[in-house]
């Protein structure tokens, strides 16, 4: 109970801290709307078991033994999150259209389960966070512990990014009515996303 309630504290604080994850949800939500934002978190949440199921399998391994392996995932996931930003940014109609809405939520969704499988930097927090609440004597298989323990965080993230997602539409609830406000949010949100895109790409394993 001590190693598993260790676990839950644990989870808690880094699923509070802010991270690249709220920050994309709270962006596609300023650039599309609510719907967009939750599908965006839904993306994140499911690309998050790819590497779970990783982790669990040991092949995040290959990213420590591998580097140029690591480093091209993370240009990719870099080039990626810019890409999406500067198509926000250069998207001057979405913000005014209503009628994008669901097709922009549809994108959301797809394009933000590409954005996760594609950060390496998930794949290592789940190598190294994992196993240190894994008990090897419990009758359970280390594996299915794995899973299970990566399937709680998953969660744990993924609701912390749909209370950013609920404030952030809050934000834009108030600024709906003018469209000058709208494209504000567009551009808020495809500057985010180039700035998280840099930053993955500039920072240090």
């Amino acid at each position: 109970m001590e190693l598993y309630l260790a676990f839950a504290i644990t989870t808690a604080t880094f699923a509070l801290m802010p991270g690249p994850a709220m920050l994309y949800a709270a962006a596609r939500t300023l650039a599309g709307g609510r719907r967009a934002g939750l599908m965006a978190s839904l993306g994140l949440h499911l690309g998050g078991y790819v590497h779970v199921i990783a982790a669990a399998a040991g092949l995040a391994l290959l990213f420590h033994a591998v580097p140029p392996l690591f480093m091209a995932m993370k240009l990719a996931g870099a080039a990626y999150l810019v890409w999406l930003g500067l198509s926000l940014l250069r998207d001057r109609d979405n913000a005014v259209r209503p009628d994008l809405t669901p097709l922009s939520a549809q994108r959301a969704f797809a394009q933000s389960i590409v954005v996760e499988v594609l950060n390496p930097k998930t794949a290592i927090f789940f190598l190294a966070f994992l196993p240190q609440f894994v008990d090897a004597s419990a009758s359970m298989l280390v594996w299915v512990q794995l899973l299970a323990l990566g399937t709680i965080v998953n969660l744990t993230f993924s609701l912390v990014d749909v209370v950013c997602v609920i404030f952030a539409s809050a934000v834009m609830a108030k600024l709906q009515r003018s469209r000058r406000s709208q494209r504000i949010m567009q551009r808020v949100g495809g500057s985010i996303l180039v700035g998280l895109g840099a930053r993955l790409a500039l920072q240090d394993r």
